[in-house]
């Protein structure tokens, strides 16, 4: 004799909308709201900044619970070989580093540009 939640929605886990996996096992980048966030759907803005006479770059727009920030600072310090933090939601990197950068989060999926560009 089934259940009596046989086949309902209810006698399923909840699944992923995007790979169908539960959402305990799914690796798909989410919000602070639960919804999925996408790199494409993140518009990134690259900037310079003179912070007492040296230049660093700031990686501004990425949603920092979706984005593991502390990774794409890892990333980006072992690629160009210099220092950075995270510090309030934005990636600073030590030097000028903009081309660089915005070419980089391209091929990863973001809509980054150079601000002022």
């Amino acid at each position: 004799m089934p259940g009596l939640f046989d086949g309902t929605p209810l006698e399923r886990p909840v699944t992923c909308d995007r790979c169908g996996r539960s959402l305990d096992q799914c690796k798909c980048p989410r919000n602070a709201a639960g919804e999925i966030t996408l790199p494409g759907s993140q518009p990134v803005r690259v900037r310079r900044e003179k912070r007492g006479g040296k230049v660093v770059t700031v990686i501004a727009g990425l949603d920092p619970v979706a984005s593991d920030l502390p990774a794409l600072l890892k990333q980006f310090r072992t690629a160009l070989g210099s220092g950075g933090t995270v510090k309030d939601g934005a990636i600073e990197l030590q030097g000028d580093h903009c081309e660089k950068i915005v070419e980089r989060l391209q091929t990863m999926g973001y809509p980054a540009k150079a601000a002022g560009a």
